[in-house]
């Protein structure tokens, strides 16, 4: 094995892996376990030392933000593949692509490494370990936003596997698709692959960080289709797991039981949530991103609501999710805010509610009108004055509905009157 550090190969012994563990400096360990890996020797202990070497080197790797060489490492690794169990083989492949993942903005190299390693299992036949490689670079171009790719790939994985029915694959698959299809707007088939997950999830153990994560996309689903409540517990159950892990996802996860409570007219209780026990361990950017809306949710301030939106764009605009749900929210606040604006009026100029409410003229405008077409209040925008005229509300007349009655119960009598002819006819 060529390694990118020079020097004579070293015995694969636990003397070797504590002299890189004593060494000066990174790059000096990083050194000493190439040239362990460098060693021939394939007894057991040989095998079992290069192993735990391979795991340093990874970790090391890592930390020093060298995802080249990592790449380079699993090329360089291929000989040993050889020597050891199909298993562990898939372990070391999968831990490394994992280290290469810790390595901020490598999207683009972990996608082309995956890449190889697929070519590589193909040709070596190394179905399992194919399989799961296919579905992590399914997952990476979903990121990378690269969606017919993703689609194409996952089409014929999905078949593969629901053939093998390897149950634990096919739910992380499942999952996928229900991601990639919610991605693409596609919200029927997004349910459908979640349903085929929880129907998958069902029939073997599932670890709590997977069932945190079908969890967690159940309430996205739930919330897109404006079920807030049922939302709500999905991601209070996703919490509760990824929190149990101290998974970082367990953020979101309160961000959106958050989102919920805000959406579903509880900004209330959004302070409690934050400041209970569990709450507190996630006091950041995120939470405070939240706290906001909902302070400005409580005051019906599009002033502040707007504010938020600006001090916390990483975290309210960019989070697709949330943006999503927010600018409803926005709206309906826009509708209350000139709702109460116009309640005292029968007739009111449209600059002054624009100048009461701090927005654009136009944008008001637009917005009233808007609200006319769709009946929120009775009203008409006499553009040329300039003014919105408020009609009051018309008293629904009783004699109309009684009316269409009466006509409704003679029908009725003039049908049995005729079917009761025709009988004595026949």
């Amino acid at each position: 094995m060529s390694s990118p550090m020079q020097g004579s190969p070293l015995p694969a012994t636990t003397d070797s892996l504590a002299q890189a563990l004593e060494a000066r400096s990174p790059s000096e360990s990083i050194s000493v376990l190439y040239r362990i890996l460098e060693n021939p020797s394939s007894s057991p202990d040989a095998l079992r030392i290069k192993e735990q070497a391979i795991s340093n080197l990874s970790e090391l790797l890592t930390q020093e933000k060298k995802a080249e060489e990592l790449r380079s490492l699993l090329t360089q690794l291929r000989p040993f593949f050889s020597l050891i169990p199909k298993a562990k083989t898939a372990k070391i492949v999968r831990g490394i692509i994992d280290s290469v993942a810790k390595i901020p903005g490598t999207s683009d190299l972990q996608i082309s490494l995956c890449k190889e390693m697929v070519e590589w299992t193909r040709s070596e036949k190394r179905t399992f370990l194919r399989q799961r490689v296919e579905a992590r670079l399914a997952a990476l171009l979903m990121e990378n936003r690269e969606y017919p790719e993703a689609l194409t790939l996952l089409s014929s994985l999905i078949k593969e596997v629901r053939r093998l029915d390897d149950k634990l694959l096919l739910v992380d698959i499942d999952l996928l698709e229900s991601k990639l299809h919610f991605s693409l707007r596609n919200l029927p088939k997004a349910k459908a692959a979640l349903t085929a997950a929880r129907t998958a999830a069902n029939a073997i153990y599932v670890p709590p960080a997977q069932q945190g994560t079908i969890d967690l996309q159940s309430g996205i689903l739930h919330a897109e289709e404006k079920d807030y409540k049922t939302a709500y517990s999905y991601f209070f159950e996703a919490f509760e797991a990824f929190n149990a892990l101290e998974d970082p996802r367990a953020v979101f996860s309160l961000k959106y039981m958050l989102l919920c409570k805000i959406m579903v007219n509880q900004a209330d209780d959004v302070a409690g949530i934050i400041s209970s026990k569990a709450g507190l361990n996630y006091v950041g950017p995120d939470v405070d991103a939240m706290k906001a809306v909902a302070d400005a949710y409580s005051k019906r301030s599009l002033k502040f609501f707007e504010t938020a939106l600006r001090d916390y764009k990483a975290q309210l605009e960019e989070d697709p999710i949330v943006h999503r749900h927010l600018s409803s929210l926005y709206d309906t606040l826009l509708e209350q805010n000139l709702c109460r604006l116009i309640e005292p009026y029968s007739r009111v100029e449209i600059a002054y509610i624009a100048e009461m409410i701090e927005l654009p003229l136009e944008h008001v405008e637009k917005k009233l009108s808007q609200m006319i077409l769709d009946k929120k209040f009775a009203g008409t925008l006499d553009q040329g004055a300039g003014c919105l005229i408020i009609f009051e509300d018309p008293k629904p007349d009783a004699i109309f509905p009684a009316t269409l009655e009466t006509i409704s119960n003679v029908s009725k009598v003039v049908d049995s009157l005729y079917a009761r002819s025709a009988g004595i006819m026949a």
